[in-house]
């Protein structure tokens, strides 16, 4: 059996771990490689209340590298040196082979505090990049500095272009694994009459127009409900919203709540009317239950990627209800038809398996750690 030394160490850099889809990511990974034989270690710059946050295995070391009160200084510029001096030094003295960081000012953080020591730096891009990066300097410092990461790593083709020529030519594409949960057989029975979805309530996942659409359908749909599950800033709006339309008692806004599969997978249909996404692991994760399912083309690239229009789900253009109206009638109205997108969409489950996906991750680090 290798000592810890002997073992190869792998590092994570992320924001935190407070629940959300890329602080998923990082968490199943970090328990696929432990469990594998490397050493792992998660580096965030916060940390939340215990519930608030993924757990990770107690064998995964956690360490903090945002300022602590007494080192802050007045100057931002002074504190920004200092994360950068911090975060060098956690590199030097974790020693990890290979850290794997994501979403904006992080990737940059992390190519350049791994400059002057051993670990080699993989950047990802796991939402949409234009919003990563949202302006020129932004962009040109992702064009400048990518190129010096060991690795860079997307979800999407869309997102290729989004880059210079030179990340073009070098980055990666590597899907985001199921959740083991959501890998079950579909469920065949009766579906119930009700419309589902699960994301922030927030202006980006478009609950609005969800809603506004199930309203105007209601009269020929009565006995179906719409269940919107997450939290977030809107949902006082949402429920009035819901008041105003005559709706309030068929639409429920239960919050964040445990065991998602068990509570969506007998659903008649999933909407997913975001503006904008990487690649969805709620949209993943309810073609793979084998829900008839709808979603709008993310300008990342990420719908596409999961979904064939007409073949195992309906792909709409984002911020169109009257598209997402006609959507949900040609599903809600034929019952064969939307269980033969339903069928489809559970092959999923075998495309992302985790042990193929987290594989294809592991063969891309053991490249870059053995170059």
């Amino acid at each position: 059996m290798k000592t810890v030394e002997e073992k190869k160490h792998i590092a994570f850099y992320i924001g935190s771990l407070h629940k959300g889809g890329a602080e998923r990511v990082f968490v199943n990974l970090a328990e696929f490689f432990l469990k594998e034989g490397y050493r792992v270690t998660m580096v965030t710059q916060y940390q939340y209340p215990e519930e608030e946050e993924y757990a990770l295995p107690k064998e995964v070391k956690r360490v903090l590298s945002e300022l602590a009160p007494k080192e802050i200084h007045n100057s931002r510029v002074v504190n920004f040196l200092k994360r950068v001096n911090k975060l060098h030094k956690i590199w030097k003295n974790e020693k990890p082979d290979l850290v794997l960081s994501c979403i904006g000012k992080n990737n940059f953080m992390t190519i350049v505090t791994t400059m002057g020591t051993k670990t080699k730096p993989v950047v990802s891009v796991v939402g949409e990049a234009k919003e990563e990066y949202p302006n020129r300097l932004m962009r040109m410092l992702a064009d400048f500095l990518f190129p010096f990461a060991a690795g860079v790593i997307l979800q999407t083709e869309r997102s290729k272009n989004f880059f210079c020529r030179r990340i073009q030519k070098t980055a990666v594409i590597l899907p985001n694994s199921l959740n083991p949960d959501f890998i079950k057989p579909r469920y065949m029975g009766e579906r119930e009459k009700r419309i589902v979805t699960v994301g922030r309530l927030d202006a980006n996942k478009n609950h609005e127009m969800m809603i506004r659409a199930f309203a105007a359908m209601k009269e020929k749909y009565p006995e179906y409900t719409l269940t919107i599950y997450g939290e977030g800033e809107l949902r006082g709006y949402l429920e009035n919203l819901t008041r105003e339309l005559g709706v309030l008692e068929a639409v429920f806004l239960p919050g964040v709540i445990p065991d998602v599969a068990a509570q969506i997978e007998r659903a008649s249909l999933f909407v997913l009317a975001s503006y904008s996404e990487g690649v969805s692991n709620a949209l993943i994760e309810a073609l793979a239950l084998g829900l008839p399912v709808i979603a709008t083309d993310v300008p990342s690239g990420g719908t596409v990627e999961l979904m064939a229009d007409g073949v195992n789900g309906l792909v709409i253009p984002t911020g169109d209800r009257q598209a997402l109206e006609q959507a949900m009638d040609r599903i809600l109205g034929d019952a064969a038809y939307a269980d033969r997108l339903g069928g489809e969409a559970a092959k999923l489950q075998e495309r992302l398996a985790p042990e193929r996906v987290n594989r294809l991750w592991q063969e891309y680090f053991e490249r870059i750690m053995n170059s």
